[in-house]
């Protein structure tokens, strides 16, 4: 596919934002000026101003002298560059590869992309109406290179779409500095006489460039599309991305989950046939107040299933809020993998957690709760009793070694053991009675000790001995005692766990 590229010109981005923020600028000539060399000069006007004779550049004293009512207002730099960054925001609803150009412009790659709205035609009016609606006067044309589009958006007079392959045509009357030259290069062709494009594009390269050097005859390349030209995206597309366009704004949640649905059946389709799967995806909703609503789902496992991943997103909808209307919405596949295929058996004993109705009720869990609340647990290769087990990295993730079941450990294991007051007889007895929690538990049933030796290489100190006791109403406690029982020191006792 051929690529094409929309320029969009604010000829006024400066003094219309401002006349956005201060309507009441809007019936007067106003400039914005900064000092250079202990003088003021004129870096951007509105059209009144201009109207009166002002132009970029002119020292703001001799711009009096013409208009003695003019406002003057001070320059701020960087301004047009996060100004143009917003707008280059807004436009990524009208195609994911939107670049600025300053001073006062965007370049978007819009390949593929205006069909969705009937045609360039109908894609360029759409894109044009809604920034003059905001108040900007903004002027745009369509062409196979930046160059050309660059040129006709700014000093076309007839058509501002150049059909394939037209660019050539497209420039021959337009002025030289259409081409994005130095003014020093622009000035000395003029001064040659060759005041219009067509004057010198067939001349030979050789004479371009001894005359007027390099950068012109990049420049011509570049326009009429023999030199490639780089653009960089304010944000860099996904690669794995499916846009969708609204007709009307919607405003229902059932609207929405047509929506979605759209979206997830394109991109499975595509993950299908690469033997892909998601992981992460990110559903953006793009409202016609400019707000753009975002939610977005995990994975436990890579899946490419869409009625799994609808309702995950099901989940989500009711956080989405449509207010006026979504015109546009994005689905990003943020974090992909690739599937593994596993041979189907006809019965398996325990498929575990690689089952993947286990995953999927994860997925739906995580989206309630929350991931962070879900936790998979592996054994560990140590000995004391709180370093015995790690969090998984994920579901997939394999056991080095079997969990032991020599030995009876409890199920809720605390993170750290808490110090409790024990009444126990002497020298290595199981505790008669116990308090936790400013409850006193008499011990019936008791089972112990364990002892377990302190990992050295890691810390020092004493072992611990275990016992697993029963108290009178059935509940069930792992203690410890830390060290030997002596008469002569004090010793301590703790609650590590509690069993089932």
């Amino acid at each position: 596919m051929a690529k094409r590229y929309l320029s969009i010109w604010f000829k006024y981005l400066i003094t219309d934002w401002q006349t956005i923020r201060r309507p009441e600028l809007a019936d007067v000539p106003f400039v914005f000026a900064s000092s250079e060399r202990g003088r003021k000069t004129i870096n951007a006007l509105n059209a009144l101003a201009e109207k009166e004779g002002l132009c970029l550049g002119m020292n703001v004293a001799d711009a009096r002298a013409i208009l003695p009512n003019l406002q003057v207002l001070d320059a701020k730099e960087g301004r047009d560059s996060k100004l143009l960054s917003g707008l280059g925001l807004w436009c990524i609803r009208y195609a994911p590869i939107v670049a600025i150009d300053l001073p006062d412009g965007l370049i978007i790659e819009i390949s593929g992309c205006a069909h969705l709205w009937g045609g360039e035609s109908a894609y360029l009016n759409e894109i044009i109406t809604r920034l003059n609606s905001k108040g900007y006067h903004a002027k745009a044309a369509i062409a196979d290179t930046i160059g050309a589009a660059w040129a006709v958006a700014r000093f076309g007079k007839t058509s501002e779409i150049i059909n394939p392959g037209a660019q050539a045509e497209a420039l021959l009357t337009l002025p030289p500095a259409a081409l994005r030259l130095e003014t020093a290069v622009v000035n000395r062709l003029l001064k040659l006489g060759l005041i219009q494009i067509q004057n010198f594009i067939r001349m030979p390269g050789g004479t371009l460039r001894r005359r007027f050097g390099a950068g012109l005859i990049s420049r011509l390349s570049q326009a009429l599309g023999n030199e490639m030209e780089y653009m960089e995206p304010i944000i860099v597309p996904e690669p794995y991305q499916e846009r969708l366009p609204c007709l009307e704004p919607i405003r229902t949640a059932y609207a929405i989950e047509i929506a979605i649905k759209q979206l997830l059946k394109t991109l499975c389709a595509r993950l299908q046939s690469e033997g892909m799967g998601l992981r992460k995806v990110i559903l953006k909703c793009f409202r016609i107040d400019g707000i753009v609503e975002q939610v977005s789902i995990g994975t436990n496992a890579p899946t490419n299933q869409i009625l799994h991943l609808f309702k995950l997103f099901e989940l989500k909808i009711p956080e989405i809020k449509p207010a006026l209307g979504i015109e546009f919405f994005i689905l990003e596949a943020s974090q992909i993998e690739k599937i593994e295929l596993h041979q189907e058996a006809l019965w398996i004993e325990n498929s575990g957690f690689n089952a993947q109705d286990i995953a999927e009720l994860l997925d739906r869990l995580a989206v309630k709760v929350g991931p962070a609340a879900i936790h998979r647990y592996l054994p560990d290769e140590h000995y004391w009793p709180e370093r015995s087990l790690k969090l998984a990295a994920s579901i997939q993730e394999k056991p080095r070694l079997p969990w032991r079941n020599d030995f009876h450990r409890p199920t809720i294991l605390l993170k750290k053991p808490v110090l409790i007051e024990v009444s126990a007889p002497i020298p290595d007895y199981p505790p008669m009675s116990f308090r936790y929690e400013d409850k006193v538990h008499y011990i019936k049933k008791a089972d112990g000790p364990e002892r377990i030796e302190r990992e050295w290489w890691i810390d020092t100190g004493e072992h611990r001995d275990y016992y697993q006791v029963e108290d009178e109403y059935g509940q069930r406690y792992w203690l410890f005692r830390l060290g030997h029982y002596d008469t002569d020191s004090s010793f301590q006792w703790f609650l590590h766990g509690f069993f089932a």
